[in-house]
């Protein structure tokens, strides 16, 4: 990143979008429900939530074809990587990246959590009722996180680098990250970065037991919240050096100006109560992309719709901000999408382009009575026009790792 020794100043684009989610199957879409204030959240249907306190996510409720896939990777492929393999191929058309001009010089890198989690499951089912009288190998070779980017490699030809994370909710955030990091070190022209997650039962019932889920669509930032809505879905971003684009005259989306890591040492799950890691990864974004405060427009916050997480976000950003935090908007799009867990910080890294982009701030959707406690601009219920220059996508996941990521206006 900039300001780091041994690192590169070339500056990066993003250059294709792509997406999946509970809210839409296309960027265009995407942005339109954004703008419409559109919420997906609703009854579980994927499996059984009948036993469950909270019996409702925001789910994709069609799964993409796969019949481009040979029948061999297409028995293996989990939910998860075709989520993935949908989100990078409507990327790479919207890039109009050559892949086949240099394929070692294009690499991946996603962030993910549960993976092929559900067919290990409906695998592990299927045993105990009797319905199945042996796991299918196909199956479970397709459980791993790697898979996602192993596939999207294989499909595409990729022969670059390639790499999946996973810190928590952080991981496709940072994700966007890295692959800033290679092009700026010269290790590749392009990559695919981005994340994707599927639904499951067992993090649907562990956030159940963690009492941790709100018995109605989430509603962050609100006096009345009462915990986080899951959902699923993809997005990968096309990145590039500004030079590799300019070169093959591509359109640029965004900038990615720069991103900031850091990690509470805390506790497992409940993040530091003075948000003193959420600061620091706000405020080391800033540094490395050369932005000052008052140039931020719009923050898209982790904004999970929890008692102690927004409080505590919400007085991080006034800290890192200070007076400029009163002209900030601020927003959450987890209300529209729910909270995407690995993917999270590529779906809202990609509303955060689609802002900047298309000049408008995306709505906090179910958010109707403010907290005093949060006294920032949270953009509720309706999105709103708005010329941006710079904004930022904050993801923090369990265990303390947090992320921020700065966007600049092309």
């Amino acid at each position: 990143m900039r300001g780091e020794p041994g690192a590169g100043d070339a500056d990066v684009v993003v250059t294709g979008l792509g997406t999946v989610n509970a809210l839409a199957s296309s960027v265009d879409a995407f942005a339109a429900a954004l703008r419409a204030g559109a919420c997906a959240i609703g009854p579980v249907t994927g499996f059984d939530a009948s036993g469950y306190r909270s019996r409702i996510a925001a789910e994709v409720k069609e799964l993409p074809p796969s019949d481009r896939l040979p029948p061999a990777l297409r028995r293996r492929a989990s939910r998860s990587d075709r989520l993935a393999l949908a989100a990078a191929a409507e990327a790479l058309r919207d890039s109009g990246l050559d892949v086949a001009a240099a394929p070692a010089r294009v690499g991946v890198v996603l962030g993910a959590t549960t993976a092929g989690m559900m067919a290990a499951e409906t695998s592990l089912l299927a045993r105990i009722t009797g319905t199945a009288t042996r796991y299918r190998r196909s199956r479970l070779v397709g459980t791993p996180m790697a898979t996602s980017a192993d596939l999207i490699a294989h499909l595409f030809g990729l022969g670059g680098p390639r790499l999946v994370l996973s810190t928590a909710c952080s991981s496709s955030g940072t994700a966007l990250g890295i692959a800033c990091d290679w092009i700026r070190l010269g290790r590749v022209d392009a990559v695919l970065a981005g994340g994707t997650e599927s639904m499951c039962r067992t993090i649907f019932a562990g956030f159940n037991a963690l009492k941790a889920l709100s018995l109605e669509p989430c509603r962050p930032f609100d006096r009345r919240r009462a915990g986080l809505s899951l959902g699923e879905g993809a997005a990968i971003l096309v990145v590039e050096s500004a030079a590799h684009a300019a070169r093959r005259n591509a359109r640029a989306h965004a900038t990615i100006l720069g991103y900031g890591l850091s990690a509470d040492a805390h506790h497992l799950t409940a993040p530091h109560p003075e948000g003193a890691g959420a600061a620091l990864a706000m405020t080391r974004a800033l540094a490395r992309a050369g932005v000052a405060p008052a140039d931020v427009d719009y923050i898209n916050a982790h904004g999970t719709g929890t008692p102690l997480n927004d409080v505590v976000e919400a007085a991080a950003i006034e800290r890192v901000f200070g007076e400029a935090a009163a002209r900030l908007a601020v927003s959450s799009t987890k209300a529209a999408v729910g909270h995407t867990l690995g993917a999270a910080g590529a779906i809202e890294g990609l509303a955060t382009v689609l802002a900047l982009r298309d000049g408008f701030l995306p709505p906090t959707v179910n958010l109707e009575e403010p907290d005093p406690a949060c006294r920032l601009d949270f953009v509720p219920r309706a999105s709103r026009p708005a010329a941006l220059r710079c904004a930022l996508s904050n993801s923090y996941g369990f265990g303390g790792n947090n992320t921020t990521v700065v966007f600049g206006r092309a």
